[in-house]
Formats: C-alpha cells, structure tokens, sequence
C-alpha cells in the first residue's frame, strides 16, 4: 500500500503572488497537495500599523474554516512581514495561537519569518543579503528578526515598493536583477522575503544568476510545511534549499 500523500495548508494574504503555489505543487510532485487560502488582508500597504493588523489572529482565524474543510498534515502562515513585524516573541505567539484555532500541534504550524530562520539553519549558511521589496523602515524589522535567531546580515537593500499589488507585478527579469544587485562578497545566501514576490518558476534561475543559494518567501513557506508534515525528500528544479536530502537536513527545532 502507498504512503499517504502529503497536505499542507497556507493562510496567504491577498492575491499577488497566489499563482506560485500550483506551479509548487507541480514542481515538488510525489502527490503533495499544497492547500492555499486567502485572508482578509486589511489595507494593503507594507507599513508596521497595518501590517500588525493584517497578521492578527482573528483574521488567520477567520480563513482557517475553509482551509481545514480537508484534513492539514501542517499549516503555515504563508506571509513574512505581517509576522516579522510582531518581533521574535510576539511572532512565536502568532504561531501559537494559529495553532490552537487550527487544532494542531504547535510543532505543524508556521510562518514564512520561521520559514526563513529554519532554512537558513538547514543550509548552514549565516551571513546574508537580503534584497526586500519592503520600505526601510519594514525591512529592519527584518534584520532584528533575523538576527534575534542568529543570523548576521551583511546587506540589507529595500526597495520601498508599499503595496503586495506592486510587488506582484515584477517579473522574471526585475526578480533576477533585484537578487543580482543587492549581492554581497561576503554573503552565504541571498534572501527575497515577500511572499508577494513571484519567484517559483526561477529558483534555479536564480541561484545561476549569482552562484550562490538565494531564498524566496514562498519557496521557504512549501519547504517548512512539507518538513513539518515530515516530508524531507529533495526535490530538484526548487533551488539549493529542495535539493538537501532528508539526511543532510539537520533537527530543526519548531517555531515556537
């Protein structure tokens, strides 16, 4: 008898970028279902008030419904800045409380932030670049984020794009440009943290483009949730982060 297919279930706020996560589950195959919902985002604007808004709980809780309609192995909030921007403490309780509304396990349950952190870990990289479409101000929140779990940022470019719209309409040449340009001799890793940034269909474009691993929000988001349902198998064609074996991928621990 066959193993059980994998599902996982996103909460993704807006429509920008939605497209990336069919063409994810064609690319990742082996019968993984990759579930996507969307919330209530609120006002679309990349600015700390509206960003702890679009992120509160009762607007994950409100989507969950139809997401849990078919049984989840794991669900991931499937967005960076509405989780960064509560901070390393306030986005473990944003975990926890999805958690809890969707009746799993803390240790099933995530974010794109924690999707970053556990990525980064299991590539065994630390110094990065990061080449956010965000305002300076939102991109910070970022660097902390990330420093608070260890890494060290040695670039940090934001381009001010305000709104998930924008973002969005970025293509394949603007995305390779944006990781080309904000590169850095020192970096391990190049990261592009919006999940409204399209980038599934040029991951391994990318990583060309610069010779190095470049990670994507909605690449990080597919990786962490199939890990937290237990599906490690490497997969090619997704980028260096897919490519690790379910041996090479260290313990990670959970998001909270």
């Amino acid at each position: 008898m066959s193993e059980k297919a994998t599902r996982v279930g996103f909460l993704y706020p807006g429509h920008s970028a939605e497209d990336d996560y069919p063409r994810l589950e064609r690319m990742i195959g082996g019968g993984a279902k990759l579930t996507l919902v969307h919330t209530d985002i609120g006002t679309d604007a990349h600015r700390p008030a509206e960003l702890l808004e679009m992120g509160a709980t009762h607007r994950l809780r409100a989507s969950l419904g139809e997401l849990l309609q078919q049984p989840q192995d794991a669900v991931v909030w499937a967005c960076t800045s509405a989780s960064f921007i509560f901070g390393p403490e306030g986005a473990k309780q944003q975990v926890a409380e999805l958690a809890e509304a969707a009746g799993l396990p803390v240790e099933r349950t995530s974010s794109t932030s924690f999707a970053f952190v556990h990525a980064v870990q299991a590539l065994g990289v630390r110094k990065l670049a990061i080449a956010a479409t965000y305002p300076d101000d939102v991109a910070d929140y970022f660097v902390r984020f990330l420093e608070a779990n260890g890494a060290e940022v040695v670039q940090l470019s934001a381009r001010g794009i305000v709104t998930a719209a924008e973002v969005g309409t970025l293509g394949r040449e603007q995305v390779i440009e944006l990781a080309r340009s904000n590169d850095h001799a020192d970096a391990d890793a190049i990261l592009l943290p919006d999940t409204a940034l399209h980038s599934a269909a040029w991951l391994d474009d990318l990583e060309e483009a610069v010779g190095k691993p470049v990670l994507t929000a909605n690449q990080v988001t597919a990786w962490e949730a199939l890990r937290l349902a237990g599906d490690s198998a490497p997969r090619k064609g997704l980028g260096s982060l897919f490519r690790l074996s379910r041996q090479a991928t260290p313990h990670i621990p959970a998001a909270v």
